[in-house]
């Protein structure tokens, strides 16, 4: 009788020690909450908003010099001299500046005479008319590749390298139309051309990298062009002059942003950069997520260590001015790769939920409905077509903002994966249809591939504030937080871009 009167008292028991718990953790939330969390909350929250504002006010800014573009015309040909090229019948094709491109696709529509190019593979082929150079090593990336490229004794001959990844293809009049701007503009040392995509409208997470990188083109690269003469070399689509190259020290293999670190270093010698936003060269974007995640951190941790490397070196250099200077420093590295990056997750991601759970502290409406809905439209007025895609790309843009915002901070410190380079994969629609013929009866389910865990757990911190917020919120952030959540959860789940399943 007693036994089972004491086992009749049991899950009395266990619900008082759970009670008993639970009063603890509560207890200690509001001991330390006051004194500790309120006041750590609010500090992140003032740097946040800091942070809000110089982006703010840079991409308004931007706007406005973008408008007053447009508005005036300031076309290149009217910055910057221009003639075409005629030919000589005495010189003959020695009118014609010597030339050498790396890229094998890019180079057999190209039209130029054939004597007065050379073409370069830095990469395989079989053609012997081609000058196929190959190393023994990896050492350095596409850095690396380049600067051995440069070391061949015809090289020597040339004025300018015309440089294209492999699954770029210029249009046969590019040459035509970039080489003039570099032959009669001595001061110039770089011609780039927008990048257009073929595949665009391959899936949505395709869709949502065009909004990004038109914004990029058609803002950025044009504001830094027509106000400073300087902007960050995309790596690809864009025409060198050799002797700026050597001036500013050649190819380095210090960071993974080997084309931006050139650009820097050519700009601090005072040599201009030339955008053409009327000159489209059609690529590839990434389609694969695991390939889009690779991408973005090099292009994440790359900008912000070759920040951390060049910092000093920009401030003491003595041939740049002042304005310029606070452009590069402030402007293109603060703003762009710093800042965009980590106020965009730490502030919608993390800092702004945590609000619903400590409701003593409170953010502002115009810094949290005001200021990001402007910079928003701002942002999605280079890719019209797709505005009504805008909540979309708000949504995977805050996702991406995770990876992007490790990845800075890894540069900055230099630690981890700071110098991992993964070529970003292009599946190419020979490639996707092989995948398709091939698909496996029973496809690898891999856990790194397809269920990413940090998307996961920050879903379920953005579910559980919502959660909190429906219960004893009063701002109807649970909206957002559901919404933002289910991004997560379906990124995380591995349900975005295309997937190719292993053979």
């Amino acid at each position: 009788m007693d036994r089972i009167s004491s086992t009749t008292l049991l899950p009395d028991s266990f619900a008082g020690a759970r009670d008993d718990i639970t009063d603890q953790i509560v207890l200690i939330w509001g001991q330390i909450k006051a004194p500790l969390i309120v006041p750590l909350l609010r500090l992140t929250i003032l740097l946040c908003l800091a942070m809000s504002l110089m982006l703010f006010i840079e991409r308004v800014y931007m706007g406005v010099v973008i408008t007053l573009v447009k508005f005036f015309g300031r076309k290149p040909e009217k910055r910057y001299k221009w003639e075409s090229i005629k030919d000589d019948l005495e010189l003959g094709n020695s009118a014609y500046p010597m030339v050498y491109q790396l890229s094998i696709g890019a180079a057999c529509g190209l039209s130029w005479p054939s004597d007065r190019i050379i073409i370069q593979v830095l990469d395989d082929s079989t053609d012997p008319i081609i000058k196929y150079e190959i190393r023994d090593n990896r050492n350095g990336y596409k850095a690396g590749a380049l600067k051995e490229g440069m070391k061949r004794e015809y090289v020597k001959q040339c004025d300018y390298v015309a440089i294209f990844d492999a699954d770029f293809q210029p249009e046969p009049d590019f040459l035509w139309r970039t080489i003039p701007f570099l032959l009669h503009n001595p001061e110039l040392a770089l011609v780039q051309a927008r990048w257009k995509f073929v595949n665009s409208d391959e899936c949505l997470m395709t869709r949502m990298q065009e909004m990004s990188l038109d914004y990029h083109f058609t803002v950025e690269q044009e504001v830094g062009s027509s106000t400073y003469a300087f902007f960050g070399f995309n790596g690809t689509a864009g025409v060198w002059r050799i002797a700026a190259i050597n001036e500013a020290g050649g190819w380095k293999d210090r960071t993974t942003v080997e084309d931006m670190d050139l650009a820097v270093r050519a700009s601090l010698k005072g040599w201009k950069f030339l955008y053409l936003g009327s000159l489209k060269v059609k690529n590839e974007l990434p389609s694969t997520f695991k390939a889009y995640r690779y991408q973005q951190h090099r292009w994440s941790c790359g900008p912000a260590n070759l920040f951390r490397k060049m910092a000093m070196e920009i401030v003491t250099n003595k041939r740049v001015t002042m304005w310029k200077k606070v452009h590069v420093i402030y402007s293109f590295f603060m703003v762009r790769k710093i800042v965009a990056h980590i106020v965009t997750f730490v502030f919608y991601c993390v800092v702004l939920p945590a609000t619903v759970l400590v409701p003593e502290v409170e953010v502002p409406k115009w810094a949290a409905v005001y200021i990001p809905s402007v910079i928003t439209i701002l942002n999605a007025v280079g890719t019209p077509r797709s505005l009504h895609l805008l909540v979309f790309w708000i949504l995977f843009e805050n996702v991406m903002s995770l990876h992007r915002t490790k990845a800075t901070f890894i540069g900055l410190l230099e630690a981890g994966r700071v110098n991992e380079w993964i070529v970003t994969e292009k599946l190419g629609d020979a490639l996707k249809t092989k995948a398709a013929a091939k698909v496996p009866k029973r496809p690898r389910f891999r856990i790194g591939e397809r269920i990413h865990l940090l998307e996961l757990g920050t879903g379920l911190y953005l579910f559980f504030c919502g959660c909190y917020d429906v219960a004893f919120g009063k701002n109807h952030y649970f909206i957002y937080l559901f919404i933002q959540a289910m991004a997560f959860f379906i990124i995380g789940f591995g349900y975005v871009g295309t997937f190719v399943p292993n053979s």
